[in-house]
């Protein structure tokens, strides 16, 4: 097996190379990053800083080194983390990388699995749905939702819609991963000595370690099984136990008053955590179904998190 994996530099995308590289099947790696040199020293790696915002870029890559090494598997683990960018650079990282390297696999000569990265706040949680979701659930189509959510929901579309040819697609929606540097909304909520939550409201909360979602990835490279996967953690807790766990404060506060006060703790602290992006999951829950990645990839979740 040789692989193609994008992201590099995210702390998923070192965790899948380095679990590639352990792995007995698998023959070389080509590691693909935004810049930089690369942080492996082993002749089974290649290393390439790239822009993949331009299709010329993804082209390149696909049919100059990916056809020299004979890549035959993909994993598209590259997303723009910050949730306060946005704008048309940040929809080409999102949406348009995604696009032309699922259209560019689809017609390559010798890949024929691609498995890409989405997320389960994809989905839609609402009063009239159930708090077990699963991979039917109804996506947020919402056109009034922030550009974070709406790349996100484009971009898992892109790669379900996909299917020409022999390529064999796996989407795996993840449940969030709770760990520095990967963009995670609860990771930065409970950065803060107090966290506010809504008054009345203590939803469950399914989270993904580190370990467990690169675990998920290789399963889904060794099953040529197809369509759409919920990645589950091992934690699924409420908000307060989360808070608690972090050893924080957890104030309930009247919700019509907690996105003002998180816009402004962005403005003066830095802080990356919007409460718009999490209104629904605060409010409604809902954890996802990993029957059908359990049954399907043999997934199952072994790591709790290491909550901050």
């Amino acid at each position: 097996m040789r692989v193609l994996v994008t992201g590099v530099t995210t702390p998923l995308g070192i965790g899948l190379v380095d679990a590639l590289l352990a792995d007995p099947a698998v023959d070389h790696v080509l590691a693909v990053g935004g810049g930089g040199a690369a942080a492996w020293s082993d002749p089974r790696v290649s290393y390439r800083g790239l822009d993949l915002t331009h299709a010329r870029a993804v082209h390149d890559l696909l049919w100059s080194a990916g056809r020299e090494l004979a890549i035959d598997t993909v994993i598209h683990a590259m997303h723009h983390r910050n949730p306060c960018d946005g704008g048309r650079r940040v929809h080409a990282q999102n949406v348009d990388a995604a696009r032309e390297l699922v259209l560019g696999c689809a017609h390559h000569p010798t890949i024929r699995r691609l498995v890409v990265r989405s997320f389960a706040e994809v989905y839609a949680p609402a009063h009239a749905t159930s708090d077990l979701i699963d991979e039917d659930a109804p996506l947020d189509f919402d056109p009034a939702a922030p550009q974070w959510v709406r790349d996100r929901v484009e971009a898992d579309l892109v790669a379900c819609c996909t299917r020409p040819g022999e390529l064999r697609v796996a989407v795996l929606r993840c449940a969030e991963i709770v760990a520095p540097m990967m963009g995670s909304q609860l990771w930065d909520y409970l950065q803060s000595r107090v966290c506010l939550r809504p008054a009345g409201f203590d939803p469950m909360l399914n989270v993904l370690s580190l370990g467990d979602a690169v675990a998920a990835f290789i399963a889904a490279i060794h099953h040529p099984v197809t369509g759409v996967f919920n990645i589950v953690g091992y934690d699924s807790l409420p908000l307060s136990r989360a808070i608690a766990e972090s050893h924080r404060l957890g104030i309930p506060v009247p919700s019509p008053l907690l996105a003002p006060l998180y816009q402004l703790r962005r403005r003066l602290a830095g802080f990356e955590f919007r409460y718009d992006l999490n209104v629904r999951r605060f409010h409604f829950g809902g954890v996802l179904d990993g029957t059908r990645a359990s049954e399907q990839l043999g997934y199952v979740p072994h790591t709790c998190v290491h909550w901050p």
